[in-house]
C-alpha cells in the first residue's frame, strides 16, 4: 500500500491535511513559469461541459523532463515532495540536478508541495512523459498528440482535452467516471469520438464505452 491508498483520515493522521486549492490558484502559482503545465481530472471535464460536479482535489500536470525548471520554480516558497507507491520523501533544496530522473525514483509519479512541515499540502503536481512539442499517454507510450491540440486555455488556465481525459478516467469505470462520459460525449465532435475510440480499442478493446462512442 502506498500514500495514496491510504484514506483521507489515515492520510491526515499521518501526513496532516490538504488545502483546498481551484484551477484560478494553480493559474496564479504557475505565472511566469517557463515550463509546460495544465489542469486535468474533473475540474478539466467541467470545464469544457459547464456542468458543476464536485471536486476532491485538482489534478495538475507537468513535464516529468522539467521537473528541475518546476522546483527553481517553487524555490522559496514551498517545499517539495517525491510522492510514489512506495515512499513519500522531500526533495532537499541543495539537491537540485539537470534531470528528473537523476533525484526520483522509478516508481515517483508525482510531486506534492507545502510550505513547512507546520502548513498543509498544497498541490499535488502529476509528472508526465512528454515534451513541450508532443503530449504522452504514460499508461501507453505510443499514444501521442501535439501539445498544442491536447491541452486548450480558458481565462488563462490550461486545461487537458476531454476525450484525453476520459481515456485517463476509462480503467477505473468508477460512478463519477461514467457520470464524467455522459456529459462528455454529447458535445465531442466526431474527430474526438474517433480519437477517444481508437484509444480505447488500443489499450481497453474490451470497454463499454466503445460501443457508445
Amino acid at each position: 500500500m502506498g500514500v495514496n491508498d491510504l484514506s483521507n483520515d489515515e492520510f491526515e493522521r499521518l501526513y496532516g491535511p490538504w488545502a483546498t486549492r481551484t484551477p484560478a490558484d494553480v493559474a496564479a502559482l504557475f505565472e511566469g513559469y517557463p515550463g509546460t503545465w495544465w489542469v486535468a481530472g474533473g475540474w478539466a471535464i467541467e470545464a469544457f461541459t459547464g456542468v458543476r460536479r464536485e471536486h476532491e482535489d485538482t489534478d495538475t500536470c507537468v513535464l516529468r523532463s522539467d521537473l528541475a525548471v518546476l522546483r527553481k520554480h517553487l524555490a522559496g516558497r514551498f517545499d517539495v515532495w517525491a510522492a510514489g507507491t512506495t515512499a513519500l520523501r522531500p526533495l532537499l533544496p541543495d539537491d537540485d540536478p539537470d534531470g528528473a530522473d537523476d533525484v526520483l525514483w522509478e516508481t515517483e509519479g508525482q510531486v506534492w508541495t507545502r510550505r513547512s512541515a507546520q502548513d498543509p499540502w498544497e498541490y499535488d503536481l502529476l509528472l508526465n512523459p512528454g515534451t513541450a512539442g508532443e503530449w504522452v499517454y504514460r499508461r501507453e507510450e505510443s499514444i501521442r498528440m501535439p501539445m498544442s491540440e491536447a491541452v486548450w486555455e480558458r481565462d488563462g488556465i490550461r486545461y487537458l482535452q476531454p476525450e484525453i481525459q476520459l481515456l485517463y478516467k476509462s480503467p477505473g469505470l468508477r460512478s463519477k467516471d461514467q457520470l464524467d462520459f455522459d456529459n462528455t460525449v454529447p458535445l465531442l465532435d466526431d474527430r474526438r469520438r474517433h480519437w477517444l475510440r481508437r484509444a480505447l480499442e488500443q489499450t481497453l478493446p474490451d470497454h463499454p464505452w466503445i460501443t457508445v462512442l
